[in-house]
Parts: C-alpha cells; structure tokens; sequence
C-alpha cells in the first residue's frame, strides 16, 4: 500500500511535457500564403462568369456585379474547336501516363531484381538521360516524327515521352525498399518474374505507383511546345494550345478567355486534390530502405 503511495506521488510530482505553442505569427503567414496561392484559381473561376463590364472595370471587380455570364463556357467551345482538342489532350495524357508507368515499372524490375552485369553503371548510364535538356533533343524527335507521317496525330502528342527517367529512379527506389523473403518465397512458389511483377511487387508499390501516375499526368497535361510543333490543324492541337487561341480570336472578352482556362485546369486540380496523398506516399516510399 506504502509502494502504491509513493509510486503515485512520484508520479504527481513529475513534471509534465510542456506544449509549444505555435506562434500566431506563423498561422498568419501560413493564412497569407494560402491567399497568394489560392486567389489566381478563385479569379480565374469567378472571371470565367463575367461580363466584359466587371473585366474591363477598374479597379478590377472581383465579383459579378453586373449578373453572371455562364455563357462564357459556350462561347470558348463555339470559336475553336476546343471540345476536340480537349479529347486531343486526355488522349495524350493517357497515353503518357500509361506508356511511362509501364517502362518505368520494367526497367526498374530490371535493375533491382535480375542479374545485370554492370548493373550500377547501366543504372548511372540511364539517369543520365535526366541531365539532357529537352530542347537539346526536339529537333531530332521533330524529323523522326516528320519523316515517319506521324504529325497531326495523337502518337506523336505522346511517342517522344513514352520513357522515363526519373520514373525508373523513383520506382528502383520503392523496389529496392521491397522485403526480399516475399522474392523469396513467390521464387520458392514458382513464380516467374512476370507473375511476381504483376501480381505481387506492383499491387503492393501502388502508392509509388499512383504518384508517378500523377506526376507524369500533370506534366503531359501542360505541355505546350511540342503539341505546337507538331500539330498544325485546330482540331488535332491540345487545348493548352486553345488557350492562346482564344485570346487571340476575342481578347476583347477575358470573362471568355478565362472559361478556357478554367476547362484546362479543371483536370489537373481534381488530380492534385484527390491525389495528394498519393503523392506524398509515393515520394517518401522508398525513404527508408
């Protein structure tokens, strides 16, 4: 009984973890930031419902003061032909998005589990393609893409960018972290590289998976000077390219201009909002190994 008491006493006697407080100059700034950030997309959304009244007034209106003009949306896809080009850009980016997570997921499976002869240096020899500057390589991707009858088509939208680098990084990654006992036990199981990529190694390296799914959407989502170059027809062109169509068709009314913009970002801030938490999974997967 003596014990109990003293144990509990000790226990009252023993100071507590004092809590830090967060400054409230930095929930400020943080609040600040998130305004910064937020209000392109808010204007952009609120500008696409406006007349020319509210956008040529100033100061700039940051409401509809003068009623909302939904017809905005309609009149973007009457002058161009922006409801093709948007078909133009999913295409691409599925194509894309696809193409890169499977030769990522291959190549990777190649490096960490079957026995390469020089295995390091093939690997530093891949990365290295990360260092090249694109623009280096549009003129060669151009005339192979010329010369081959592929321009003004979806293929070559999305042949160049087929393989990655930094996917293969990223996937090597996640693999490297990946218990060699379950390698073990699906060989002992006789199963071959194949089965155990699909059915085994991908299912459970899904979050690394789903964030170079996102990353290589994005990317391919906001492409602009390859689909310039290669495409010539308005309905065989990506919707980044309407954009600055639109503007230059009727920059009179930005209420309209701004509906385009708004269609093109749609896409990409569903995928960031529903994704992030993919994302930060898939980054910081093969953290720890």
């Amino acid at each position: 009984m003596s014990q109990a008491t003293t144990t509990a006493s000790t226990e009252r006697r023993r100071p507590r973890p004092a809590h830090r407080r967060t400054p409230v100059g930095t929930y400020v700034g943080l609040g600040v930031l998130f305004l910064v950030v937020l209000f392109p997309v808010y204007y952009g959304i609120i500008g696409s419902l406006m007349g020319v009244a509210d956008t040529n007034a100033f100061p700039p209106a940051l409401w509809p003061t003068h009623g909302l003009h939904p017809g905005n949306y309609g009149d973007a896809l009457r002058i161009i032909p922006l409801g093709n080009q948007y078909l133009n850009s999913i295409a691409q980016t599925a194509l894309i998005t696809v193409g890169q997570v499977v030769t990522s997921a291959l190549a990777a499976y190649a490096f960490v589990f079957l026995d390469l002869r020089w295995r390091s240096l093939w690997f530093g020899l891949f990365l290295s393609t990360m260092m090249i500057p694109y623009e280096s390589i549009i003129i060669p991707n151009y005339l192979f893409v010329s010369s081959a009858g592929l321009k003004d088509t979806v293929a070559a939208l999305a042949l160049p960018f087929l393989a990655t680098g930094f996917g293969t990084f990223l996937l090597r990654q996640a693999f490297l972290a990946f218990p060699t006992e379950l390698r073990d036990a699906a060989r002992v199981d006789g199963a071959g590289h194949l089965r155990f990529l699909r059915s085994i190694l991908l299912p459970l390296s899904r979050p690394t998976l789903a964030a170079l799914g996102i990353y290589s959407a994005l990317t391919a989502w906001n492409m602009y000077f390859w689909p310039l170059l290669v495409t010539t027809k308005a309905e065989h062109q990506t919707i980044q390219i309407g954009i600055g169509q639109l503007q230059s068709s009727d920059g009179d009314n930005p209420g309209m201009v701004l509906a385009g913009v708004v269609l093109a970002l749609l896409p990409t801030l569903l995928l960031v909002i529903f994704g992030q938490r993919f994302i930060v999974r898939g980054l910081t997967a093969g953290a720890v190994k």
